[in-house]
């Protein structure tokens, strides 16, 4: 009960503050008068407020970053920087849910172990330690976590049936389902075994890629609420300037073994690694690509990568009717919703994908252009599948990352050898059923290029500057 009073006084003001937008005195008068300046200074104070509500909430706010269908700018862009901004646990509540788990403490099981995490996420943190002499990493599910999660999602859940009738009816439902999709996930992330068999599943996946490096899980010390796994050292993929300005990396190889690494999950092998942060992948001493923490991992249905396929083949074409076939084949229009309407967002996407952002003279007509569309995603009845919002998540996290150690990235030329690469597996792993067309490199090419950058554009990735 203390702890639901405490987060109500925290949520409330943000609240009515937000209220204070359609009503300027909350029950009556035209909405208060809000300036850019003021929509990035609540930006901040919502993303400050939701570090101090806790694990669920920052955990929650990770699942909202990536949806620019019920969040605007620039509070999408404020609550994905959560990822860094959750407090450890004390060194002796981990111990002593190490010694639980194992029976024995810390001490008598690792030659050495780091009261000071490596990191801190919200379910669980790293700790650095060495066994028989190898370097391993240990990760600690928050103690009380499961209680702390069920608690705060009736209470989240209490505050949007509170909130809910002033939203627009899409906003509710996307709203819903979010929080549906947190709890119907949320217990596989807190049970370690299968954080386990999804990493050691990509490991073998990916065995024979040498530039792909995943960390071997120590099975013998895998538990539901403790795993250990080799320790992997590197530096994150948005960390890399020194060593690309010095020639040490080549910003064009990391690419696209980033790329690589993502349409093989996505599109190949259906195990998808969903959580695609910075701080999830590292590159090491040797240029390898790591790939870290596999708590969220998807699988893709073959279905739904065949209608991925067809829908960005259709954008290529400039086949307006079929994008749209296609947007209500993945699950992404509201049931009874305007198909006028939806043809006219998908006309607006087609147009996004194909500009060229590598001219200086043409960034702020694009510029105007995803203005216009994430407008029309806010206020239109979409909505965004969690397969898709995984995905979107991604190409978003690839071409942020062209965009800013290559001003003049352009993801449609990047992506075509590499699909030329990969148009076998993919026509293998989906099957009968889709229609390709007669210039298969260049098709396959350029729908993993229009997908990147239709997807990021859509999820408000900010614009390259050539």
């Amino acid at each position: 009960m203390l702890r639901a009073l405490r987060l109500i006084a925290l949520v409330l003001p943000l609240l009515a503050s937000f209220a204070r937008d359609r009503r300027r005195w909350l029950l009556f008068g035209a909405g208060a008068a809000r300036t850019p300046a003021f929509h990035e200074g609540r930006a901040e104070r919502l993303a400050a407020t939701i570090a101090r509500l806790g694990p669920t909430f920052v955990k929650l706010a990770q699942l909202f970053a990536g949806r620019a269908d019920l969040i605007p700018p620039p509070y999408v862009g404020s609550i994905s920087t959560l990822t860094d901004r959750v407090p450890p646990e004390s060194w002796a509540a981990i111990r002593t849910a190490i010694t639980e788990s194992y029976g024995r403490p810390p001490e008598a099981l690792f030659d050495s172990i780091g009261p000071v995490p490596l990191a801190a996420a919200s379910l669980g943190q790293v700790h650095r330690a060495t066994l028989a002499g190898r370097d391993v990493v240990v990760k600690v599910l928050r103690p009380g976590i499961e209680s702390t999660i069920a608690s705060d999602l009736r209470i989240a859940r209490w505050l949007l049936r509170r909130v809910a009738p002033r939203l627009h009816p899409p906003h509710v439902t996307g709203l819903g389902s979010v929080l549906d999709e947190f709890e119907r996930r949320v217990g596989d992330e807190m049970d370690f075994r299968q954080e386990a068999r999804f990493a050691k599943t990509i490991r073998a996946n990916f065995a024979k890629v040498s530039t792909v490096r995943v960390p071997e899980i120590v099975d013998d010390l895998t538990r539901r609420r403790t795993l250990v796994m080799e320790y992997v050292e590197g530096t994150r993929i948005d960390r890399l300037d020194d060593a690309m300005s010095s020639g040490q990396l080549a910003p064009e190889r990391i690419l696209r073994t980033v790329m690589e690494l993502y349409v093989q999950m996505m599109l190949v092998d259906g195990l998808f690694h969903a959580d695609p942060h910075p701080g999830n992948i590292l590159v090491d001493a040797e240029g390898r690509v790591v790939l870290l923490d596999f708590g969220m991992v998807v699988e893709v249905p073959t279905e739904t990568r065949r209608h991925l396929v067809r829908t960005v083949f259709a954008a290529i074409s400039k086949d307006t009717t079929g994008v749209v076939d296609g947007f209500y084949g993945l699950g992404l229009i509201e049931p009874g919703a305007s198909r006028e309407v939806i043809h006219a967002l998908a006309s607006q996407l087609i147009a996004l994908a194909g500009a060229r952002t590598t001219a200086q003279g043409r960034i702020a007509q694009v510029t105007r252009l995803a203005d216009e569309v994430v407008g029309t995603l806010y206020d239109f009845p979409v909505q965004l599948p969690p397969d898709m919002v995984y995905f979107a998540r991604t190409a978003a996290l690839i071409e942020g990352l062209g965009v800013r150690y290559d001003p003049r990235f352009n993801p449609v030329a990047f992506a075509t050898p590499i699909a030329l690469r990969f148009r076998g597996p993919i026509l293998r792993s989906l099957g009968e059923g889709v229609r390709i067309p007669p210039d298969l490199p260049g098709a396959v090419g350029a729908m993993a290029g229009y997908a990147v950058r239709w997807a990021s554009q859509v999820m408000r990735v900010v614009l390259p500057t050539a």
